[in-house]
């Protein structure tokens, strides 16, 4: 039998300078397109330079195969026109794009643009959203829709989109409302890679980076060489931590250490506002063997943090080939 495939969506690391996004962007996007990458994640909000649905359709008309997953979230567009996206992309590439929802933005974000609701409503208002998205694309009758945030009355997209390009649905969050409204609407519950490594998963989709060597001691001091601790940048991530009220953030940020654990987990990259997520830090065997054992949990969906360099991207490629779970 054939061991499971891992679809893996890298994303660039955080990138703070507008002239290098969409530079650093499409580089990925092609190395991923090369390599049995199943496409890339971008991100949404209000300090994100491109638009998501601009650039998702700038990496397909790049790319042959890419099928990007992209933040959605229902500040920023009604279902209907964000179906009407994914209809015109299948449409226009033949090919399907996967659905990142999310709630998330800065409180301030929130204010200016008139939001009052709470975090619990927040995630209803997804749990519909994704819901009417879904019956949009797959009926071909009109829809009726009857919900706390949505209303739809006899409203139809046509065409209706075939079953092998219907998009795929994650969430992200790490609240119990978040992991009520993934397990009510059939979305891909994501979580963020735990310190132990070995408990702690219980989702089918999964956040990190990896920085990988051929040994496990260069891939330490490469690590800490490429990430470098400096207090001017935590302090900036302890700002944007006060101006959200994201459960995941907090819960990363509060108590936590910088140091590289023995077991290749490794905060700092997200201590210091240089990643939105932890790395996994190792040789290309040790991470490969940690990528089997993280499936035999159920894992199937990697959102994986990658430093937009070639060579840095050539070592991620050899991690997870050492899996025996990701298509080269």
């Amino acid at each position: 039998m054939m061991p499971p495939r891992l679809r893996v969506f890298p994303a660039i690391s955080r990138n703070r300078d507008p002239k290098a996004y969409i530079g650093e962007l499409m580089r990925v996007a092609r190395f991923a397109d090369r390599n049995g990458f199943e496409g890339i994640l971008l991100f949404e909000g209000n300090d994100v330079f491109v638009e998501p649905w601009a650039m998702a359709q700038h990496i397909m008309a790049e790319t042959t195969r890419s099928s990007p997953l992209i933040a959605v979230n229902p500040l920023y567009m009604h279902p209907f026109t964000a179906a009407k996206f994914v209809s015109s992309f299948a449409q226009l590439y033949g090919r399907k794009v996967y659905l990142n929802m999310i709630t998330g933005t800065a409180v301030s974000d929130l204010e200016g643009l008139g939001d009052d609701q709470s975090h619990a409503d927040r995630y209803v208002r997804l749990g519909e959203y994704a819901t009417l998205m879904r019956q949009l694309l797959a009926s071909p009758r009109p829809v009726n829709f009857a919900g706390r945030f949505y209303r739809a009355s006899n409203l139809q997209l046509r065409p209706h989109l075939p079953a092998e390009l219907m998009p795929e649905f994650l969430i992200a969050g790490q609240s119990e409302a978040a992991r009520c409204v993934a397990e009510e609407t059939g979305c891909i519950k994501m979580q963020m890679l735990p310190p132990d490594l070995d408990r702690g998963l219980d989702a089918a989709g999964m956040n990190f980076g990896i920085f990988a060597r051929a040994d496990r001691d260069e891939a330490r001091q490469a690590a800490k060489a490429r990430f470098r601790d400096n207090q001017d940048d935590r302090e900036l991530l302890a700002l944007t931590v006060e101006n959200s009220d994201s459960v995941w953030r907090r819960r990363l940020h509060e108590g936590q250490s910088g140091e590289l654990q023995d077991n290749g987990y490794w905060l700092l990259p997200f201590l210091t506002f240089q990643a939105d997520c932890p790395y996994l830090v190792g040789s290309y065997e040790e991470i490969g063997a940690r990528l089997k054992q993280f499936s035999a949990k159920g894992l199937t969906t990697i959102m994986l943090d990658m430093v937009a360099e070639e060579s840095e991207m050539q070592h991620v490629r050899k991690a997870l080939a050492a899996s025996g779970m990701f298509d080269i």
